[in-house]
């Protein structure tokens, strides 16, 4: 059984910083490309940043020079390290992992407000 398990959001002041994490159970983990996406109210799902099972990320353009993500096979984990958070940046925020087909966690909220 996969699961996907996020942990580490929260409300933070505008400038602020947060680090998502997600633990992977029931899966190769390292056969994974893993990804962040993100939900925000009235909004489609969007993508936010993946790695690649190399190591290879790839972001959005608005998370580009303030989002940083990270795996850590021997741990399946997956990390998004969210530095300057702006008051768009909240969402509900999702890990996925992709092999043939995705697998979703159940979110973790992040609010940016003041």
């Amino acid at each position: 059984q996969v699961q996907l398990v996020e942990s580490g959001g929260g409300l933070v002041q505008p400038g602020g910083s947060l680090r998502l994490s997600c633990a992977a159970s029931g899966i190769i983990f390292s056969a994974y490309n893993m990804g962040w996406y993100r939900q925000a109210p009235g909004k489609q799902r969007e993508l936010v940043a993946t790695i690649t099972t190399g190591g290879i990320s790839n972001y959005a353009d608005s998370a580009k020079g303030r989002f940083t993500i990270s795996r850590v096979n021997d741990k399946n984990m997956v990390y998004l390290q969210m530095n300057s958070l702006k008051p768009e940046d909240t969402a509900v925020y999702y890990c996925s992992a992709q092999f043939l087909v995705t697998h979703w966690g159940q979110g973790t909220q992040v609010t940016v407000s003041s």
